[in-house]
């Protein structure tokens, strides 16, 4: 097999993966932001989550697998990761909305104790939007370094 049918080959199969991972970010997304509003709304009912470094472990694997893709020449990536940056800023904006709303009600537990769901949100939402900026980096580099690859 030629080195040109290996990339094309490589890249059809890292596709195939990039999807499955897309998939798997997403359902861990939607799990942790459901547990996340979940202990919002209960007042410290429910303990915290806890899964935030396996969730950004699993979002930093699949943007910089995606990352790959594109810097082994797919033509075209979809955007699909931004949705998970939308899905974040939009949470963690309706939380504090609805906290001011309320009057610092949740922001604190049944029992009177402060609550740190608010700020363990915000900084979930920070680290999705720092991945989110290492990976558009990563594009412009790519972009920058294709004349110094490129044949001439």
């Amino acid at each position: 097999m030629s080195a040109k049918n290996q990339v094309k080959h490589l890249r059809k199969v890292e596709a195939g993966i990039s999807r499955h991972l897309y998939l798997i970010c997403g359902i861990v997304t939607v799990v942790v932001m459901t547990m996340t509003l979940i202990e919002f709304l209960s007042r410290g009912l429910f303990s915290p989550t806890r899964m935030t470094l396996f969730y950004l472990g699993v979002l930093l694997i699949y943007s910089l697998h995606k990352e790959l893709i594109r810097w082994l020449g797919k033509r075209r990536t979809e955007r699909q990761g931004e949705y998970f940056v939308y899905g974040w800023i939009s949470l963690t904006t309706l939380l504090y909305i609805i906290n001011f709303m309320s009057k610092d009600y949740f922001s604190y537990s049944v029992t009177g104790v402060p609550t740190t769901i608010l700020r363990e949100v915000s900084i979930i939402t920070l680290e999705v939007l720092a991945i989110f900026i290492l990976t558009r980096c990563l594009k412009i580099l790519k972009i920058l370094l294709a004349p110094l690859f490129s044949r001439k």
